[in-house]
């Protein structure tokens, strides 16, 4: 377990260090916004475009492990929902809310992080092919989710340009989707833009993070006990279940496919979860707080399935 926690801890640690600061006034709100302004709309972008223009998309993208990770993401979302609306007896938007913080692991702050502490950044190739399309999915499923459950408000044409606005207004969608461009064209990446792309890259993960720390000082738990206590559940708990037995027992990943692949379904709602709750005024305080807490409980599943698995 020492040697688990040798890992994980430095994670936690940074994001702790931002959470202190901002607490103890020593990091303003102002700055906080500015740092993660940069790593989400800047440095990560620049990240996933760099990770996904150098996959090797016919090693890497493999349909079995979408197929296993997804899956779950899927089950975690229909539970979440179903739960949220006759366990914890919320209205269906706040249910589809609820389901959306139970499919939107935090799979490139932590995942990304986790994995490469626990077994190196050649071990993030799986890693990337899940984050390629995971906004891309999460948004899809979660729009039109809650365009359903306001009762039709809007025609199946508004609903088609809220999620196309969505997706592809995201900035690490931007990212993915140019990364795409150049690896499918074969077009080489010129060593100065190489270099420039390894400075931004080298600073992402640990000012993410920081600022991620920062974030989730706004979002102290507030009531909602039993709300917060069905996503932790799920999203901690359900989903890299799910995750392990598909990839394990029916599509057959590789020890290095799995290791990434339960990781990032074991990680904490992201903080999308909230933005997502607050773009629809659905479910925002219960959503907010289980981000917080379930970054905290991330530090005892992240170990546990390091420890578990191969």
């Amino acid at each position: 377990m020492g040697d688990v926690l040798a890992v994980i801890l430095p994670v936690f640690l940074v994001i702790g260090a931002g959470f202190v600061a901002v607490w103890r006034g020593l990091f303003s709100d102002e700055a906080v916004e500015g740092l993660n302004v940069f790593t989400q709309k800047f440095a990560i972008p620049c990240l996933l475009f760099s990770a996904i223009a150098t996959l090797d998309l016919g090693e890497d993208f493999d349909a079995r492990l979408l197929l296993s990770y997804y899956t779950g993401s899927t089950i975690s979302f229909t539970a979440g929902l179903v739960g949220g609306r006759y366990l914890v007896r919320r209205p269906w938007t706040d249910a589809v809310a609820i389901g959306f913080a139970c499919l939107f692991a935090n799979s490139v702050l932590l995942g990304l992080a986790v994995t490469e502490r626990a077994y190196g950044a050649d071990a993030l190739a799986p890693n990337y092919a899940i984050v390629s399309i995971h906004a891309a999915f999460c948004y899809a499923i979660g729009i039109v989710a809650m365009e359903i459950a306001r009762a039709g408000r809007s025609g199946p044409v508004t609903l088609a340009r809220n999620v196309g606005r969505a997706i592809l207004g995201n900035a690490l969608m931007i990212g993915i989707g140019l990364g795409f461009a150049v690896n499918l064209s074969g077009l080489p990446i010129p060593g100065i833009v190489d270099d420039a792309l390894s400075l931004m890259i080298r600073a992402a993960l640990p000012a993410a993070l920081f600022g991620l720390g920062g974030v989730l000082y706004r979002y102290r738990p507030e009531g909602d006990a039993a709300t917060i206590a069905l996503i932790c559940v799920v999203s901690l708990l359900l989903h890299p279940v799910i995750v392990f037995a598909m990839g394990s027992l029916v599509t057959g990943l590789t020890a290095g496919q799995l290791r990434s692949a339960v990781i990032t379904a074991s990680m904490a709602p992201g903080v999308n979860s909230y933005l997502f709750a607050n773009m629809y005024g659905a479910a925002r305080r219960a959503v907010a707080s289980s981000v917080l807490i379930g970054t905290a409980l991330s530090i005892l599943t992240a170990s546990a399935w390091i420890a578990l698995l191969p």
